[in-house]
């Protein structure tokens, strides 16, 4: 049922969209505006901004109503994509955020032609766009289309229009610095948004007699309230349940493949660690992000489970309902228009982080390379029109959101696709000695082709049956894993067959030993990142074995 929007809860959501469009552009100084400040906010970035922009540019509508969805089918265990991102947060910054500092690159591609040469620069510098246009935009887009059009009445196509508009003003004017700046007030909003509304959630379970967790456990499905599950554990859930093949082995296996893509080397995340003050600011952002994403599981997935004891009757099998369901019945006028704000925050944080590492990409990695005398203003008026032209293009693509079947896993699957031969270079290039240029383009090119095949073959809407999770019974999740196995296999079978890479090469841009990670510098007492990694760890232990 669609709803409509009352005049309270309009002048709060027009409120926000003027604030932060104002807020956006006065955070910067666009006369003065430099291609190191467009592009890394001068790299004068502090630890907690960088964490929370992080945080904010991960966190989008597709997680709000996704996540929701999962919790009220499944339960929990879709919260692994939550607190197993911790853990490569961990690995972006007290593996890779010392050589992204360090080397002074502004792009991840940038970094990549350092270890292995050109040719894998421009092969990741595409993958980042294709990541941009149609993970972080295009799906977003719809999916936040689609809960304004149920809360308040307001079009697909309005909603597309409104929301990339603002959010293009403030990011083509504003660079990172915009971005940033608006991420940490939207990340306070988001956070607070959510707590809200699983605050009232939880307020409102009485009324339909749950009064201790023994009770809420009775009125769930077996395992609901999970984190680990077996495949016999998991068909308990149901069909979706079975499909999602979510096992405790395959997120094991699984999840560190896609994090490693999306978390240490996706432009439009990692670009925050790159305009890092200090090393040591871009080594505690992604450890505080990480602390961050311990909340969703309890502020967004959790939520979706007590849809299911509130709102089973109204919800019915329709699981996207879940999120617009709670809000239109449990928050009063004024609070729904919070609610709203809460959404737009989550969308417009993701968008503008995509719109900026787009417009890096293709000023830095294509133009700049094309023509090395560019200038700071050139590269600059270039990344706006890049960044307007790839909005106008995920515009176009959200459009084609219906045609999905489930968003939230639609993109974990393309990430799945993708990400292997990337997680297998970037591992092994600052981990291996023996990694070479050739056996780096290798594995990016034949592992891109290979992944776009498997995702083609298992997506239902392109092969008209999912051969391999259906068939074969081997989910998206257990698909990464055997790719980043066969890629591996690729990557060292033509480093062996190729001649040593450069000594210096290799000084400069791998570690001594894994252990070196851990015992290279002394420790500094409170500010030590890996002080705070291992009361991150010791956290995330105690989670499993809570929820487990």
């Amino acid at each position: 049922m669609i709803g409509t929007i009352s005049l309270i809860d309009g002048i709060i959501i027009v409120t926000y969209l003027i604030g932060i469009l104002v807020v956006g552009i006065m955070s910067v100084k666009l006369n003065k505006m430099t291609g190191e400040g467009y592009f890394l906010a001068e790299r004068g970035l502090k630890w907690p901004v960088i964490g929370a922009a992080l945080f904010a540019s991960n966190i989008s509508t597709i997680h709000l109503v996704g996540l929701a969805a999962a919790g009220y089918n499944e339960g929990l265990v879709w919260g692994n994509f939550e607190w197993l991102a911790a853990v490569t947060l961990i690995l972006l910054g007290l593996v890779f955020a010392p050589f992204y500092f360090k080397s002074r690159i502004a792009t991840l591609p940038e970094f990549l032609e350092k270890r292995y040469g050109s040719g894998s620069r421009t092969v990741l510098a595409f993958i980042g766009l294709i990541g941009a246009l149609f993970v972080h935009i295009g799906m977003s887009l719809y999916a936040g289309a689609v809960v304004f059009e149920a809360f308040f009445g307001i079009s697909v196509i309005t909603s597309i229009l409104i929301i990339s508009i603002v959010t293009t003003i403030y990011t083509v004017l504003g660079g990172l610095k915009a971005v940033v700046v608006t991420e940490t007030i939207q990340t306070v909003i988001l956070i607070a948004g959510s707590i809200l509304l699983t605050v009232i959630a939880i307020l409102a379970l009485p009324e339909k007699g749950v009064h201790n967790i023994a009770e809420f456990k009775a009125m769930l499905k077996p395992g609901q309230l999970d984190m680990l599950h077996s495949k016999e554990s998991l068909k308990a859930l149901g069909a979706g349940g079975f499909e999602s093949g979510l096992t405790w082995y395959a997120c094991l296996l699984g999840y560190p493949i896609l994090g490693l893509w999306y978390w240490c080397s996706d432009q439009t995340i990692v670009q925050r660690v790159l305009g890092a003050k200090t090393q040591n600011d871009a080594q505690l952002g992604p450890i505080f992000a990480g602390f961050l994403k311990i909340l969703p599981v309890f502020i967004l997935v959790l939520p979706g489970v007590i849809a299911y004891i509130l709102f089973k009757d109204i919800i019915g099998t329709n699981a996207n309902q879940a999120f617009p369901v709670m809000i239109n019945q449990l928050l009063p006028i004024g609070l729904k228009g919070i609610m709203a704000a809460t959404m737009l925050a989550a969308l417009m944080s993701t968008i503008a982080a995509a719109l900026n590492s787009s417009a890096t990409l293709v000023a830095i990695d294509i133009v700049k390379r094309l023509n090395p005398e560019t200038t700071d203003q050139k590269q600059i008026r270039v990344g706006r029109i890049a960044a307007v032209v790839v909005m106008l293009l995920a515009m176009m693509w959200s459009t084609q959101g219906d045609k999905f079947s489930s968003i939230f896993e639609a993109i974990n699957k393309i990430a799945a696709a993708i990400a292997p031969p990337v997680a297998v270079v970037l591992l092994f290039g600052v981990f291996s000695k023996r990694g070479t240029k050739e056996a780096g383009i290798t594995t990016l090119i034949s592992g891109l082709i290979m992944g776009i095949a498997i995702f083609c073959i298992d997506f239902e809407p392109i092969s008209g049956y999912m051969y391999l999770t259906k068939g074969l019974h081997l989910p998206f999740m257990m698909q990464a894993w055997w790719l980043f196995v066969i890629c591996t296999g690729i990557y060292f079978i033509v480093s062996y067959l190729t001649p040593r890479p450069d000594p210096e090469v290799i000084l400069k841009y791998t570690w001594d030993s894994p252990l070196a990670v851990l015992t290279r510098d002394k420790f500094i007492g409170i500010k030590d990142p890996r002080l705070w990694v291992c009361i991150l760890v010791l956290t995330l232990v105690t989670l499993y074995i809570i929820f487990s």
